[in-house]
């Protein structure tokens, strides 16, 4: 349902927020969160773009969180880079619907607002806090992590 967007997103902003406050380059990022260098490139841009992160170039630079993990929604994550698309009108034009949504619209977009309330409900540091014996990210990339610092 969520885009790779998103998904590589979330990765990256897991990443960040386990390393704060120490910066982490695209390089450092790419490696941990097993993204394309060139796909997370893009990304960081979003993020950036959006207020969620800040790059710093030089010796001691990199992208590092502009908000702590516990005042940064993964709907402000989902927003910055692929906002989730409501369904507002029917999405096959059909004139007899009018202003409402057929049964099946109207359920996918209550599944949708479902995911959005979630989001918006869920911070980073919930993602890092919550313990039920599986990291955010995979064993390989916490011991690259770790080894960054």
């Amino acid at each position: 349902m969520m885009s790779q967007t998103v998904e590589y997103a979330f990765r990256a902003m897991v990443c960040l927020a386990k390393a704060s406050p120490d910066p982490q380059t695209a390089e450092e990022l790419a490696k941990v969160t097993h993204v394309p260098p060139a796909y997370l490139s893009k990304v960081m841009l979003s993020l950036t773009r959006a207020g969620l992160v800040r790059s710093q170039r030089g010796p001691n630079g990199g992208f590092t969180l502009i908000k702590s993990p516990a005042r940064l929604s993964l709907l402000e994550v989902v927003n910055a880079v692929d906002p989730i698309q409501r369904i507002r009108t029917c999405p096959l034009e059909i004139r007899e619907h009018g202003g409402r949504l057929c049964p099946l619209h109207r359920r996918l977009d209550r599944v949708l607002a479902m995911v959005e309330s979630t989001f918006a409900a869920t911070s980073l540091a919930d993602i890092l806090e919550e313990t039920n014996g599986s990291a955010p990210l995979c064993a390989k990339g916490r011991q690259s992590l770790v080894a960054l610092k």
